[in-house]
């Protein structure tokens, strides 16, 4: 049997920019997605910790070590710059794995550093 479990989660990011005239996405400097073993074009669920809204997209590589969190396309109308949100990835694993399985959780720090 094969189960959705948490693969990794960067909680408590706070958007720095949302760009509402660019491709759908949400751009991530590159440390945090790195620190939260995320990769580019990886599925993601958005929740926005501010107004509730929940959303799924995928991720663009932001500058490294920049802080960048920034809503593209109509992600930019689910949240302005300022919003705390929390971005969680998941993965699908056979029942057995899933009992073993540890996500990587990321805890930034102002300005959205390490």
């Amino acid at each position: 049997m094969l189960i959705e479990v948490l693969k990794s989660k960067v909680h408590r990011a706070v958007i720095t920019e949302a760009n509402l005239n660019y491709v759908g996405s949400l751009t991530l400097d590159e440390d945090l997605m790195d620190a939260a073993n995320m990769i580019e074009n990886e599925k993601i669920q958005v929740v926005n910790v501010n107004n509730g809204e929940r959303i799924e997209t995928y991720l663009i590589k932001g500058k490294r070590g920049s802080g960048t969190v920034c809503l593209n396309g109509p992600a930019a109308r689910r949240g302005a710059a300022g919003d705390v949100i929390i971005i969680i990835s998941y993965a699908t694993m056979e029942f057995e794995a899933a009992k073993q399985h540890k996500p990587w959780i990321v805890f930034p720090k102002e300005g959205n550093k390490l």
